[in-house]
């Protein structure tokens, strides 16, 4: 498992369907070593607190092996790293073998596996596609945050290693697949319920889901 990029971005502002939005989805790659804080890397920020960063979602990594899915899907467009909004390109990670709660380090830091990333309207503003969140979403290839641990530094280039892996065996693919294709799994959703790793926005969400179904 590797780091193939590091990608950073600041909030900025960009005039779509006649109006000006602030976002800081735009990502480019950087050179090494790049510090990671509790809350996002140097050269980092996030445009809306309210829906991104936070300390669940301090990092957000997208594996570099959907990027060939994309470009097969939308030739005519250019995909760098960092196309995503990703501030690791990761090799070796995938959203149905990583659980949430697995624990990584790379370079000095230590990360937590914490949720898949939802996409929201900018990932549309970004590829000036309308279609482009629903095609995210039906794609399966969410990418997935996770929170700092140990603060410290990353090289492109960098080994990743699982210094532990969470034993609710919850991947990250089975959120998604419980957010938006089987919205009737109660027995999956009771399982990840248990997972303390797992923001408590989520929990919360699937619990309400599961509460729902009891009382109908």
């Amino acid at each position: 498992m590797k780091l193939l990029s590091i990608n950073v971005g600041m909030p900025k502002e960009v005039f779509h369907e006649n109006r000006t939005i602030r976002s800081a989805i735009f990502k480019t790659p950087v050179a090494g070593p790049v510090r990671v804080n509790a809350l996002n890397l140097d050269g980092d920020q996030q445009a809306d607190l309210t829906v991104h960063g936070g300390p669940s979602k301090a990092v957000y990594a997208y594996p570099s092996e959907h990027y060939d899915f994309w470009r097969k899907e939308l030739p005519e467009i250019d995909f760098p790293w960092g196309s995503f909004g990703e501030n690791l390109s990761t090799q070796g990670l995938l959203e149905k073998d990583l659980n949430i709660g697995d624990r990584l380090c790379v370079g000095s830091v230590e990360l937590i596996v914490t949720e898949p990333r939802l996409p929201c309207y900018k990932l549309g503003v970004k590829f000036n596609r309308d279609d482009m969140v629903k095609r995210f979403l039906k794609s399966r290839r969410t990418g997935f945050y996770c929170a700092v641990l140990r603060e410290g530094a990353i090289n492109s280039g960098d080994a990743i290693h699982f210094l532990s892996r969470d034993d609710h065996h919850v991947t990250v693919a089975d959120i998604t697949r419980l957010y938006a294709f089987d919205r009737k799994d109660f027995a999956a959703m009771r399982r990840v319920i248990e997972v303390q790793a797992l923001s408590e926005s989520w929990r919360g969400y699937f619990r309400e889901r599961i509460e729902k179904a009891a009382d109908g």
